[in-house]
């Protein structure tokens, strides 16, 4: 018997995982690769909502717990994945300006908004209006992170590929067993895969469609994160993953041309020199219409449980929704409204 079966191998079952084993526990991880926002999302953290100026929910506690885990997965497998960085708001015009620093008085803001002008002039970037930044920023790697952390759970055979069949999942009072695994629990952290799941099939999970690029230029000298109506990031070597796009019609990982446009209008309004495309990419966030993560037990089953919804905040979010839900399976811990699935009221809730 292991203590946890995790299914799902992204940001949140990554997440779940390091907890488990933090405290001792045994798991075993099932993954097919299926869904793809994890290893393609451009991985930013960033503690304030720069289309409207406002704070993320539970910022500074997330950042704090993120750093934190990051530091001990990397301290394991003795890679970088976290790479802090400058995020630099490009200004449209004084109005804006004006609004950042008025946002920058603010109680909740003032820790990561400078009230400092970047006046730095960047190749290949016209900033007549200059820059603001925000503090405490950066990326994780998350595709080095997924590879990385298969080859580890691999390493100590704790990984299975493959498609997970949930009518072979046998629960009982006291474990859950499926194809020869006993477990006191299973935890389901499928991102918008959850729709295949009986069990939590309810969830308003809405995936979100995002497309991104990686693109090349010799002129464009860059060496923060740009973020305005899309970001830039510097990846070395003259390459920079751009993105996103947001759809919620389309629920398909495939690029597409409407993408493409897109992607391209909003990258012309920020740079003024040439690129080109060499990689276009897509996948499906698992979002949520109250932008707060899902968390919590069956109803039916006190050992079936779920990890979701973490949106486009995937890398903040993930270590410290895994806490909370470890600490309600593990001592009981009440997980908060916000994040409880029990604030979802379907009409085939069980």
């Amino acid at each position: 018997m292991v203590d946890y079966i995790i299914v799902g191998c992204g940001l949140a079952g990554i997440s779940f995982a390091e907890q488990a084993l933090n405290n001792n526990n045994t798991i075993v991880v099932f993954d097919n690769d299926s869904q793809k926002s994890s290893r393609i999302a451009g991985g930013l953290y960033n503690p304030v909502i720069l289309k409207r100026f406002s704070e993320v929910w539970k910022a500074e506690e997330q950042l704090i717990e993120m750093k934190r885990f990051y530091k001990k997965v990397e301290d394991k497998m003795a890679i970088q994945f976290d790479f802090p960085k400058p995020i630099l708001r490009k200004f449209f015009s004084i109005e804006e300006q004006n609004n950042w620093f008025a946002a920058s008085d603010k109680r909740g803001l003032a820790p990561f908004l400078s009230p400092t002008l970047i006046t730095k002039k960047y190749s290949g970037i016209d900033s007549p209006y200059n820059y603001g930044e925000v503090l405490h920023t950066g990326y994780v790697d998350t595709a080095s992170l997924l590879k990385e952390y298969k080859k580890y759970l691999e390493n100590s055979n704790s990984i299975r590929y493959e498609v997970f069949d949930y009518s072979s999942l046998k629960i009982d009072a006291d474990q859950v067993t499926y194809k020869g695994v006993t477990a006191k629990h299973i935890v389901f952290a499928e991102g918008f895969g959850i729709h295949q799941n009986p069990f939590f099939s309810f969830l308003p999970v809405d995936g979100t469609k995002g497309e991104l690029f990686i693109i090349e230029s010799d002129d464009l000298k860059l060496d923060v994160i740009l973020n305005t109506s899309v970001f830039i990031l510097p990846l070395g070597a003259n390459r920079y993953k751009v993105g996103a796009t947001y759809n919620w019609k389309d629920k398909t990982d495939l690029p597409t041309e409407e993408g493409k446009l897109e992607l391209l209008e909003r990258i012309r309004e920020i740079i003024d020199c040439d690129f080109k495309i060499i990689e276009h990419f897509a996948g499906v966030r698992p979002t949520v219409y109250d932008r707060r993560p899902l968390i919590g037990t069956h109803a039916d089953y006190n050992n079936v449980h779920v990890l979701n919804g973490l949106g486009t905040r995937g890398v903040m979010l993930g270590p410290s929704m895994a806490r909370e839900l470890f600490g309600k399976i593990e001592n009981g811990k009440i997980i908060e409204r916000d994040i409880n699935i029990q604030r979802v009221k379907p009409k085939n809730y069980r």
